[in-house]
């Protein structure tokens, strides 16, 4: 499994841990965070996490921000990305089994770092139910 992970200011801790987390369980991390908590803008970290997993080169993503909100909004604006804001593993479980969620949102001002190490956990454990939401799912994107 390959995943890419992105980042402004408000998550370099969380990136830091969550990279180091999915490491050691021989999961590859394609790094797009980062690393200083110097102000910096989110879209330019964002939309290579999105073309990474819209191209294939990842399975899955993970972005981080302070509310979560503004690297969502990013990512989904690329064709074949469903980003979702999770702030509980709940949420996270429910992003992937229902609504196929392949990027994970966090708001890293809003969670703690092993709340977000466990709905990173949940999200790639967790496959998407298909049925009944795979109709829904092919309705979330424009014609």
């Amino acid at each position: 499994m390959k995943i890419s992970i992105g980042n402004d200011h408000a998550g370099p801790d969380y990136k830091k841990a969550i990279v180091k987390h999915l490491e050691e369980k021989g999961i590859t991390v394609i790094n797009h965070g980062t690393d200083t908590f110097d102000s910096v803008d989110y879209p330019d970290f964002v939309h290579p996490v999105a073309e990474d997993v819209a191209t294939g080169i990842a399975n899955f993503g993970i972005i981080i921000c302070g509310s979560g909100n503004g690297v969502a909004m990013t990512a989904n604006k690329h064709k074949g990305i469903r980003a979702a804001l999770c702030w509980i593993k709940e949420i996270a479980e429910l992003a992937r089994r229902h609504n196929d969620a392949n990027i994970i949102s966090i708001p890293a001002r809003y969670t703690s770092i092993q709340q977000a190490i466990g709905m990173v956990d949940v999200f790639l454990n967790t496959e998407f139910e298909g049925g009944r939401h795979q109709n829904r799912v092919d309705k979330i994107a424009c014609k």
